[in-house]
Formats: structure tokens, sequence, C-alpha cells
């Protein structure tokens, strides 16, 4: 009888030291599961990350392009400086645009294009310039009515956005229309003229610098 009394109370001391351990046990295999179904959260800014590629085709909001970086940094010049002209005052303070502001000057258009509103300007540079043989070059200078006709091509009656260029036709100041395409930071006008420097704010236009001249269709 006490041997029987001393077995029980054996297997009872035996399953009270054992029950915590059993416990435990499944304590620490609750935290492994929760450990386990948490790891997959690791992996999300993973696959987010396979997104980012996409800001690549994004239209910029600013100025783009690498003739941008020849801009000047600070004073009238500069983009900051240049918003706040009219267009054709602001094509001024650009070393790179001094050939159109001439050819400006010589048509009359200085007024002109400072008093429009909302215009968009494909300004040519020095070097589209350069590209046309001096003496055709200086037979449009002398000859007003044909230089008005190519500088008011390079007009266009509302301002235009990058993503209005990936695919665009447009009537300009001098009637006939020009086409513009690309995307990103690289669009191209008559399939000819690269924007070399885009987006350009002045107070009354929009300005895309190109490396050629246009002409009028």
């Amino acid at each position: 009888m006490n041997t029987s009394r001393i077995r029980r109370a054996a297997v009872a001391v035996a399953a009270a030291a054992v029950l915590p351990f059993s416990l435990a046990a499944c304590s620490d295999s609750g935290k492994n599961e929760a450990s386990g179904s948490g790891a997959p959260a690791s992996s999300a800014p993973a696959q987010e990350n396979t997104s980012a590629p996409a800001d690549s085709d994004m239209t910029p909001d600013g100025p783009f392009g690498p003739a941008c970086a020849g801009v000047p940094k600070e004073g009238a010049g500069s983009f900051d400086g240049m918003a706040k002209d009219p267009v054709a005052t602001a094509a001024s303070n650009n070393p790179a645009l001094s050939t159109l502001v001439t050819a400006v000057k010589q048509a009359g258009l200085v007024d002109t294009l400072n008093n429009a509103q909302n215009i968009t300007v494909f300004a040519p540079t020095n070097d589209a310039f350069a590209k046309i043989p001096k003496a055709d070059l200086d037979k449009v200078l002398a000859d007003k009515d044909m230089l008005t006709k190519i500088l008011t091509y390079h007009v266009v009656g509302q301002k235009l956005t990058p993503k209005q260029l990936e695919n665009g036709t447009f009537e300009t100041l001098q009637k006939s229309t020009l086409t513009t395409k690309g995307s990103g930071e690289e669009y191209t006008v008559n399939d000819s003229s690269k924007v070399v420097c885009g987006n350009v704010p002045t107070a009354n236009a929009t300005v895309y610098i190109v490396d050629t001249v246009l002409m009028p269709k």
C-alpha cells in the first residue's frame, strides 16, 4: 500500500517536472512559427525596387539635356534669371543663343516675342546657325521677310510640356506645322533637330534649345 502511494507520488512529481518544459517547447515553437511567417516581409523592399527602372521613362519636370550644363549657375543667364524675363530678353542673357538674338533683332521680333503670352520657342544654338554656310546665312539675315518666316517657324502659340513632345504636331506662328518625337530626355523636332536643353522656363514662354535651325515646310 505504501509502495503504491509512493509510486503514484513519484509519477505526479515527474509529470509536474515535465509539464513546464512541454509548455516552453510549445511556446518556442509558436515563436519560431511567427518568426518564419515574418520572413517574407524582409524581401518586400526587393520587390519594390524592381519597379525603380520605370522612372527612367518619366518626363522631366525641370530643364534637361546635355547643353543645360553650360547654362550659368547664377545671374540673368541662369535658369532662375531667365525665368524672370520675357523670352527674347532671357535669350539675350544666354551666350549660346547670341546668333539667334541677333537674328531676332534683325527681324524686328523682340517686342513680338516678349509681349506674347504662353508660347514655346525652339531656340537654335550658335552651333546650329554655324551649320548653315556663311553666304547663305548672310543672305537670310539680309532678307527681313525670309528671316521673319524662319524665326516665327520656331515659335508655337502654346506652352508645350515634354509629354506633349512625345508624338506631336503643332502649328507655328509662321502658320505651317512642325512635328516632335521622343521620350524621357531625348526629343527631336522634324526628325532632324535635337533638343539639347529643354523645358527652360521664361516669364512668358517655355524654351527648347535645339542643335539645328528649322526650315519652314
